[in-house]
């Protein structure tokens, strides 16, 4: 089964995961600590921890991880 990751949040996140669910694609969200009651997490299959020690958008934007 192929997979999707997300790495966007909020309504957009949501969108994204409902079409790829329609698709029968796996979905992963990727998150903040500040996001980790956020809607966008409970909604895919799959959830992940950003490293947050950079900020809540330097840990986005960061392709090191």
């Amino acid at each position: 089964m192929a997979k999707l990751l997300v790495a966007n949040r909020s309504e957009i996140a949501i969108r994204v995961f409902r079409a790829a669910t329609e698709l029968g694609l796996s979905t992963v969200a990727i998150y903040t600590v500040e996001d980790r009651f956020a809607t966008h997490r409970f909604k895919a299959d799959e959830a992940y921890e950003l490293d947050s020690q950079k900020g809540p958008v330097g840990a986005y934007l960061d392709p090191e991880g």
